[in-house]
């Protein structure tokens, strides 16, 4: 099957200031703004948009204690975080961080990583383990103040989304380049029918930016989001693209990036068209800063099939 290509001009740079590695945007539809996190900076970020693809103004950044692995935006306003050591509301943009729910492990060998709302106003945070030498990651949601797994084996916990109907949750494990899928059934908050919805090729020994020496490596599974038809793009760290998957796991169009490590897609503008990704530059080599010096830049891309709009925290 050959599967279209968009190449790298067709993106936008949204910003131009890099972040060390930016992660979980989403788009703000009463706002019209981008937010996203920076996981190694330390701090949440917001800028408006205008024409679907261009910054207006500076980015705002947000300084917190500790590293942010992911945020979703509160019905009322303000913002739900996950930080190392748990789960925080701030309900205004620099202010105070509530905590809702204290981390449920050793922070000192796992933090909390990739997550979102479920359309019922649920806040779910996977979680990594930072030695990466086992599957130690859970998949939380938090019901009131109370974090309950709902899935685990993963290394490093990512990709999270749910199908337009939500009776089907994604979630992906980086380390073992795995996509998971499950039933989902909202009404009793239970997970079933686990099964694999794609199986990338692991990173072949030896490969690394710059000095492949004949390999070919196609990235690994990182952050994702879910368009109305269904259709499940999931960035390939490492992999410089973005892979659209349909429902039943074929690949249905390969995006290339134009930083070799996007992190995660979301969809956002008035008509939820413009295809957003965030990317990293951390522990990356000079070289490869060098030939992609915007890396842990934001991009937008217009598409032709809409998104999904965000789920809103509702507590």
């Amino acid at each position: 099957m050959n599967t279209p290509t968009v190449t790298p001009s067709s993106w936008q740079a949204l910003t131009t200031q890099a972040d060390g590695l930016s992660e979980s945007p989403f788009w703000h539809p009463q706002e019209q703004r981008l937010y996203w996190v920076d996981i190694p900076g330390r701090r949440l970020a917001r800028v408006q948009v205008r024409d679907f693809t261009q910054a207006q103004g500076p980015v705002e950044y947000w300084s917190v204690p500790e590293e942010p692995g992911c945020m979703a935006p509160v019905a009322g306003g303000g913002v739900i975080v996950a930080l190392r050591d748990g789960i925080y509301v701030g309900a205004t943009w620099g202010g105070k961080l509530e905590l809702l729910a204290p981390a449920p492990y050793d922070t000192t060998r796992l933090r909390f990583n990739d997550g979102k709302c479920d359309a019922q106003g649920h806040f779910w945070a996977g979680t990594m383990y930072e030695p990466r030498d086992q599957a130690a990651g859970v998949l939380y949601r938090l019901q009131g103040t109370t974090l309950q797994a709902m899935a685990d084996q993963a290394t490093v916990a990512n990709g999270l989304a749910w199908s337009p109907d939500g009776k089907t949750l994604y979630w992906s494990d980086t380390g073992s380049h795995r996509i998971r899928a499950w039933d989902w059934d909202a009404a009793s908050s239970r997970l079933s029918g686990e099964r694999v919805f794609h199986q990338a090729s692991l990173k072949p020994p030896g490969w690394t930016w710059g000095n492949t020496a004949g390999l070919t490596y196609a990235g690994r599974p990182d952050g994702a989001t879910v368009d109305a038809q269904g259709n499940y793009y999931s960035a390939m760290y490492e992999g410089h693209r973005l892979v659209k998957f349909s429902p039943q796991g074929e690949v249905l169009a390969v995006i290339e990036t134009p930083v070799q490590c996007p992190t995660m897609p979301c969809f956002g503008g008035e008509d939820l068209k413009t295809l957003f990704i965030t990317s990293s530059r951390h522990g990356r080599s000079d070289a490869e800063l060098v030939a992609m010096p915007l890396s842990g830049c934001i991009f937008a891309l217009r598409v032709e099939v809409p998104g999904l709009p965000v789920n809103f925290y509702r507590p």
